[in-house]
């Protein structure tokens, strides 16, 4: 698929999020080795630090359906005003980096911006 086509997945996603605090609604499409794809939403909470992310929502989706090998993340919170679409958290980076992901994809309003993982965590943490 391409990245304009994943991003009306993630875009499609953000709409099921559960934002009433910051109402920041951020949608995710995750893509397994496969080609499958799972969706995510934010879904925040009171206390905080128990929010879950998009791309952590639709990683856990995956990741409950039997896949282990994840190829690509397409993440869109564009009617939050965010103009570069909001880039994944350190967390959910390093949640990619567990499963292999290759590809990020953000929607931005100049439209879907790609990087390779590696680009936005050079480090990443892998226990081998």
């Amino acid at each position: 698929m391409t990245a304009e086509e994943l991003i009306a997945e993630a875009r499609a996603a953000a709409a099921n999020a559960y934002a009433p605090y910051s109402r920041f609604r951020v949608g995710a499409v995750v893509v397994d080795a496969a080609g499958n794809h799972y969706t995510g939403a934010n879904v925040e909470n009171s206390a905080y630090g128990a929010t879950i992310c998009a791309e952590g929502s639709a990683i856990s989706h995956a990741v409950s359906c039997g896949a282990r090998r994840l190829d690509t993340v397409a993440v869109s919170c564009l009617d939050a005003g965010e103009a570069d679409g909001g880039y994944p958290c350190g967390n959910c980076r390093q949640l990619m980096v567990e499963f292999g992901v290759r590809r990020v994809i953000v929607d931005t309003v100049d439209g879907p911006r790609e990087h390779l993982l590696e680009e936005l965590l050079p480090f990443g943490f892998k226990f081998e």
